[in-house]
């Protein structure tokens, strides 16, 4: 089982399971990622400047190089290593360095490179898993560009309007660093070097980039992929940023009771929700795309609207858009827009909803519903904030801050192919959870006396009250659809009274009317079969959690005999259990 660790409390911790990681992707021959595992375990102990463990991670990434046979990366770890070890007088480890370079004499197995799929995967993983901790994202930005690009040199850099400031370098020593940012930010050429910056936003002492030197020019897919990476490290440096950013605590006498609304209709009256509440306002101040999951009828549209009143656009447009049933065309149309005569029924130019929110936010619901067609066309408007409308021969400048939401498996339709990856990864480093109602109950008081006050004063029904019973009824119901059910609940049951009444149950909608106490929230029945009103998504989950662990124990926690069996890709299996918080048993990866 993979344990919960958290990079930024426990980093010692956190480099110690990415050994383990790292060493056991490796048993298993998925050699990329276990070097990226064992790579960044090196740098986060070099970080908090404990040496000996470093370089015990630093023998375990030559012990792999040396077997895939990458020769010259094999030499300088284990040097490296073996150089720490004399030092620190640990003759044994030493020995093993020794034994670890016989190694470089054996055949090679090859497989270190790995595809380039698997690689970008590794890849951005190790930059997104970096972004717990500043420096530590610092360091890895750089290697990770440093590796994808082929370049002699990386250096990331904060070009200040007093001062230059390294944050990280790759390929060079701090003198040289230094001399090629400063080169970078006056705009002149080192020799026969070329200087490619890419900017990574910025932070409070002016702008933050990353200075890549080369001696042969960029390929287009390299390129895509620095455009790629650099993206993800800049939303990983901004949510870096973003935690550090006090915030006003929520009171904790507060809990039990609404809070005051961020937006009209959205409530707060429970631990639960109090968290959403401190991400929303930790995100508010910035332009970071985030991503909003949850169930249906949750109110992530309302945690859009909240982060949007909150943040710098606040007086500019919040612009929704439903993803679901449209095809690819209309998509791209309603998007980004068309040019007149572009194609058949195009009789005049539309922008797109795109260029309509410029300045304001554009908020992508069930963005797990688009087109796969116009997903390359999502991800470079959100990389290079540009867009190319349909029939336009250049591409257009836009400032549009992006929010998306989601009640679908992502990481499932990853690996069925119906959701590309690089978006994925693009929108999955900042994440809000907006959780289901009856996770809630607390809530369910409060939002029944709000909904009762709204449809009381759009009826004109001013003293209808809720009887005990149904509010008895109402905390154990399972709420299948969330908080708009409850809604729609309380608003028929208003439409049904006569003014001046009570709520009773026998107002409510059948599946509420005649629910017991006995059966209102038990999954299972005395007879084995599930109820009627237990959540469908929850009982799917369940049956998966259980076939993954009957497949697994037959399989001796063999990932990819278990993913055979069920039918899955190898890489589906890891997706689907990280997705269910599953409690594989011992020693299996779920990463």
């Amino acid at each position: 089982m993979a344990p919960k660790v958290d990079a930024r409390t426990t980093p010692g911790a956190w480099g110690e399971f990415l050994r383990v990681r790292g060493v056991v992707s490796a048993l298993r021959g998925h050699a990329t990622e276990g070097y990226h595992d064992l790579a960044q375990s090196a740098n986060v102990f070099d970080l908090l400047g404990e040496r000996y463990q470093a370089a015990l991670s630093q023998l375990a990434l030559g012990r792999l190089a040396a077997r895939a046979g990458a020769r010259s990366l094999a030499l300088r770890v284990l040097e490296q290593a073996g150089a720490t070890f004399l030092e620190l007088g640990a003759a044994r480890d030493a020995r093993d360095v020794d034994t670890a370079r016989a190694l470089l004499d054996q055949p090679g197995t090859g497989e270190f490179i790995g595809s380039p799929a698997d690689a970008d995967d590794a890849i951005v993983r190790r930059v997104v898993d970096a972004a717990a901790l500043p420096e530590l994202l610092g360091r890895e930005t750089a290697a990770a560009l440093l590796e994808v690009t082929g370049a002699d040199a990386v250096i990331l850099a904060v070009h200040g309007r007093d001062e230059l400031r390294i944050l990280a370098r790759a390929g060079c020593d701090d003198d040289m660093a230094r001399a090629l940012a400063r080169a970078a930010q006056a705009g002149t050429a080192v020799g026969g070097t070329r200087l490619i910056t890419e900017p990574l936003g910025a932070d409070r002492d002016g702008p933050r980039v990353a200075v890549i030197a080369l001696s042969r020019p960029l390929g287009y897919l390299v390129e895509r992929r620095l455009r790629m990476l650099g993206a993800v490290a800049k939303q990983g440096f901004d949510l870096c940023e973003a935690r550090e950013r006090p915030v006003r605590a929520v009171d904790s006498t507060a809990i039990g009771r609404p809070l005051e609304p961020l937006v009209p209709g959205f409530l707060c009256a429970g631990p639960l929700m109090a968290r959403v509440v401190d991400q929303i306002k930790r995100l508010q101040g910035n332009q970071l795309t985030v991503l909003i999951t949850g169930e249906s009828g949750t109110g992530k549209e309302l945690v859009a609207r909240s982060i949007h009143v909150g943040s710098p656009r606040q007086n500019a447009m919040f612009l929704p858009y439903n993803c679901t049933t449209t095809t690819r065309d209309l998509a791209d149309s309603q998007l980004f827009g068309h040019r007149r005569g572009s194609f058949t029924g195009a009789v005049s130019d539309q922008p797109g909803l795109i260029r309509s929110a410029n300045g304001g936010t554009l908020f992508l619901d069930e963005i797990g519903d688009l087109p796969i067609d116009v997903q390359p066309k999502l991800l470079r408007f959100l990389e290079q904030r540009e867009i190319m409308p349909i029939g336009e021969t250049r591409p257009l400048d836009v400032d549009v801050r992006t929010l998306a939401a989601t009640n679908a498996d992502l990481e499932q339709r990853v690996a069925e192919g119906k959701f590309r990856e690089d978006l994925y990864y693009r929108l999955s480093v900042i994440r809000i959870h907006v959780p289901p109602l009856r996770e809630r109950r607390v809530e369910i008081p409060h939002l029944t006396s709000f909904f009762l006050r709204e449809a009381a004063d759009e009826m004109n029904k001013p003293d209808v009250e809720v009887s005990a019973d149904v509010l008895d009824l109402f905390a154990q119901y399972l709420w299948p659809g969330n908080i708009r059910q409850l809604r729609n609940e309380v608003k028929r049951a208003v439409a049904l009274s006569p003014p001046g009444g009570v709520v009773t149950p026998d107002l409510l909608s059948p599946d509420l009317a005649n629910l017991t106490s006995e059966t209102a929230a038990t999954p299972v029945g005395a007879s084995g079969r599930r109820r009627q009103n237990v959540f469908l998504s929850a009982a799917v989950d369940d049956l998966e959690r259980e076939m993954i662990r009957t497949a697994l124990d037959r399989c001796d926690g063999n990932i990819s005999e278990s993913a055979r069996q069920l039918g899955l890709t190898r890489r589906g299996l890891y997706l689907k259990m990280r997705r269910l918080g599953f409690e594989a048993p011992a020693g299996v990866d779920t990463k």
